[in-house]
Parts: C-alpha cells; sequence; structure tokens
C-alpha cells in the first residue's frame, strides 16, 4: 500500500470515528465506500477491524446508558445470523447484496419518516439482529437496521447498545472469516497501523456525543439509513 493510499484512509477513518463516536452511527457508511475503491480487498475485514477499538471505547463511555435487553436479543440474533452472512459473501455477487440492503433500508427509512414514535420490542430486535448479521459479515456496512430500531431512544442509549452491539458481531465476524480462510492477515494490519488515526476522531467526538437531542439524533439516524441505502443501490 503506498504513502498516499495509506494517508487517504487515514484521514478517512479519524473522521468516520469522529462522526460515530458522536453520533453512534455511519463509521462504515464512510470509510467502506473509500476502502472499496482504493483497494476492494479490505472489505470487509479492514472495515470490521477498524470499528472494534472504536465500539470499545464508545461502549464503555455510555455504559449507564446500555440497553441490556435489547443488545441481548440483538446480539443473539447477529451471531445466529453471521454463517448467512459468510454464504451471501462466498455465493452473491456484491451488486447484488448491495442492491438488496439498499432497496430494504430505503424502505425502512422511508416508512419510518411516516410512523409514530414506538417502542422497540423481541421481534424489532430479533430482525434488526439477523439483518446485521447478514449485511455486516458479508459488506462490512450493518448500521441501518439498529438505526431504525433506536431512532426513538435517547441519543446516548443509541451509542451504547449500537456499540456493544456492533463490538460482538464484529468479533464474530472475524473470527469466522478468518476460520473459514476468508480473511487476510495483511488487512489487520492495515487495521492496526490506523487505530491512533481511529483514537484521534474518537477522542475529538467528546467535545460533541453529548450535546446531540434526541430529536436531531432521529433526523441524523433517518438520514444516515436512507444514504447509506441509496449508496448502496447506486453501488458505492
Amino acid at each position: 500500500m503506498s504513502v498516499e493510499t495509506l494517508a487517504v484512509l487515514a484521514v478517512t477513518v479519524a473522521v468516520a470515528a469522529f462522526v460515530q463516536g458522536g453520533s453512534g452511527l455511519g463509521f462504515a457508511l464512510i470509510v467502506a465506500p473509500v476502502a472499496g475503491l482504493l483497494d476492494p480487498g479490505l472489505l470487509p475485514v479492514f472495515v470490521l477491524a477498524s470499528m472494534v477499538p472504536l465500539n470499545l471505547y464508545v461502549a464503555w463511555r455510555e455504559r449507564s446508558a446500555l440497553d441490556l435487553r435489547g443488545a441481548g436479543w440483538i446480539t443473539l440474533a447477529r451471531l445466529a445470523a453471521t454463517p448467512g452472512g459468510l454464504v451471501l459473501l462466498v455465493v452473491v455477487p456484491d451488486r447484488a447484496i448491495g442492491l438488496l440492503v439498499g432497496v430494504a433500508t430505503v424502505l425502512a427509512a422511508v416508512v419510518s419518516l411516516a410512523a409514530p414514535a414506538f417502542a422497540p420490542g423481541r421481534a424489532a430486535y430479533l430482525g434488526a439482529g439477523a439483518v446485521t448479521g447478514l449485511t455486516e459479515t458479508a459488506t462490512g456496512v450493518g448500521g441501518p437496521p439498529l438505526a431504525l430500531v433506536y431512532q426513538h431512544r435517547p441519543p446516548d442509549e443509541l451509542r451504547a447498545t449500537v456499540a456493544a452491539c456492533f463490538l460482538v458481531g464484529e468479533l464474530a465476524s472475524l473470527a469466522l472469516l478468518f476460520a473459514t480462510g476468508q480473511g487476510r492477515a495483511a488487512d489487520l494490519g492495515w487495521a492496526a497501523l490506523l487505530v491512533p488515526a481511529v483514537a484521534a476522531g474518537a477522542w475529538a467526538s467528546r467535545v460533541v456525543h453529548h450535546r446531540l437531542d434526541a430529536r436531531r439524533m432521529r433526523l441524523f439516524v433517518l438520514v444516515f439509513a436512507l444514504v447509506s441505502g441509496l449508496g448502496l443501490i447506486l453501488g458505492m
């Protein structure tokens, strides 16, 4: 990897860590398209590995707001669906996966814009976990389903719960990818090299994370879901 490529990745990762550290979402949406353009082989391992220290930090920082019940159901479904994500990665063309996930995400966001506030239940948690397990393992992008489930919850609860769910799921996906020969050790090395960039973005996010109110958070979540879904449809 050239110095220029590494520099672009470092800046991208730092910005993405700042966005997700402040809002709870967005890292993979920012990093995955850039990494895919620079070196498609970086997906999904580089993106998954880069998020591990960030989500560990956010989950610890916001631990008092963690929704243990929701996280438990989401993680259960997430782990159960992880092998399915590996199957998708192996047998389904990337374009087909992106199109499917993109359409589903956009539809979910449009429905959410018109839907009244709701308290997510077991079915919502299990559905979000299952979809995340499939898409994040296959592509590195798994935020929209969790974003939509927690869009009406307090910002600190969203950040804490999503980070905890992501953390467990990322470790499970990485373990399965490497156990089946789908992972490259070099990608872990690049992710480790850019940990300082992740740390810089996460540290800067401390300035803004407590200033986001619930209304603005919901708007951000829906915009995030729409943009990520359209991005996948357009082949980002």
